[in-house]
């Protein structure tokens, strides 16, 4: 779904959970799709009711009357203004960008359901849209809104018996068969540990997430050539002029003390010169970069594919070059998604994308949180 427009992304995403919530649901999976085409189905009395999984192996249900009211009440507290993901955040009291906007976060009723896990809420809440307690608002992309039979509720709470969705989680996949990441070991664990230390004091320092002043694979190359000024520095992987000037002083200090101290014998040959085919893609990318060209025509024009050209564009940027790519990036994400994925990696102990799509529960896809990241280092690394 990226580089398209933001309202196509909110329709592709709010699908997305649709099927997500199928596949977690614990209740009638035919009562369930059918409500979603906006018709009703009774297991007991329709016909195929039984051929279901959930129905033929149903999990304890338990009272949920006073759950419920809290899920029903916060809806109408927060004016009904937030999906489902932002609402089950601001009822367990977990913060983001949205919720800041809004002010939500310093209201009383913030955090009202913590003593129950994320996933408890999700399958209330679907549970209580299913039973016509609420509605999802199809013209702002799966807004929660309550329904009068949600009005009486809070006025009138009832018995409301619940099924806890299906978890799935790493260990189900056991018996799933993946290739394993190729890499050696680092070649000096012990200054690996120094260096990493070095760099968690010095981002802590000046206010920046570690990944920030250089990445992890940019220190296992530091521990394996063991550069001791900032000209050796600058050819380290994912190091440049720049980010060696900028950063490099006490790194190289620390590694040359640490020679000295340990009888390291250095390799020889630690300058390797960047081909003319890859300074030539550098200069290029900057030149049309800087005239606000679509991205996607740059990658078509060198003959590379978009993930190709985001690799080159990491490459200049995590070296310390600057990129300034806010004309794309204001294409594909609006402002509110932005400040929630910069306050994302500010907070970050990693710049890991992995980990990045796994926090945002499959809202941003690879290309869009990569390009943000290029946006991020470029204005705060460099």
């Amino acid at each position: 779904m990226s580089g398209k427009p933001v309202a196509e992304q909110e329709i592709g995403h709010a699908l997305l959970q649709e099927v997500v919530a199928f596949a977690e649901t614990s209740i009638s999976r035919r009562k369930f799709i059918l409500h979603y085409f906006g018709e009703e189905f009774d297991n007991e009395t329709g016909e195929g009711g039984d051929m279901d999984d959930n129905v033929r192996n149903p999990k304890k249900k338990t009272e949920a009357k006073d759950n419920a009211k809290i899920l029903l009440d916060i809806v109408k507290g927060t004016n009904a203004k937030y999906k489902s993901k932002d609402l089950v955040n601001v009822i367990i009291g977990k913060e983001n960008a949205l919720i800041n906007s809004h002010k939500t976060n310093e209201q009383p009723f913030f955090g009202k359901g913590k003593h129950e896990e994320a996933t408890y809420w999700m399958a209330l809440l679907r549970q209580l849209l299913v039973a016509g307690y609420l509605r999802k608002d199809i013209e702002t992309y799966g807004v929660i809104k309550l329904n009068p039979e949600g009005e009486d509720f809070i006025k009138n709470p009832k018995s409301f018996m619940m099924t806890e969705d299906h978890v799935f989680d790493s260990n189900d996949d056991a018996g799933i068969i993946t290739a394993e990441k190729g890499g050696g070991g680092v070649a000096d664990e012990k200054l690996m540990e120094m260096l990493k230390d070095l760099r968690k004091k010095n981002a802590k320092k000046l206010g920046v997430p570690p990944f920030v002043i250089f990445q992890d694979p940019s220190l296992e190359d530091m521990a394996l050539k063991y550069p001791i000024n900032l000209t050796e520095l600058s050819n380290v992987h994912g190091v440049g002029d720049g980010k060696a000037k900028k950063y490099g002083k006490d790194f190289v200090a620390l590694i040359a003390n640490y020679v000295e101290e340990n009888d390291i014998v250095r390799p020889d040959d630690l300058v390797v010169k960047s081909t003319g085919s890859n300074s030539a893609n550098k200069l290029y990318i900057i030149q049309n970069v800087d005239r606000k060209l679509p991205l996607d025509d740059i990658a078509s024009s060198k003959g590379m594919s978009m993930e190709e050209f985001i690799k080159e564009m990491e490459a200049i940027v995590f070296s310390g070059t600057k990129l300034n790519i806010d004309y794309w990036i204001e294409e594909i994400l609006d402002e509110d998604q932005q400040e929630e994925i910069h306050d994302y990696f500010m907070e970050s102990e990693t710049d890991s994308i992995q980990e990045a799509i796994e926090e945002f529960d499959g809202d941003y896809d690879d290309e869009e949180l990569r390009l943000y990241r290029i946006k991020f280092i470029s204005e705060v690394a460099n």
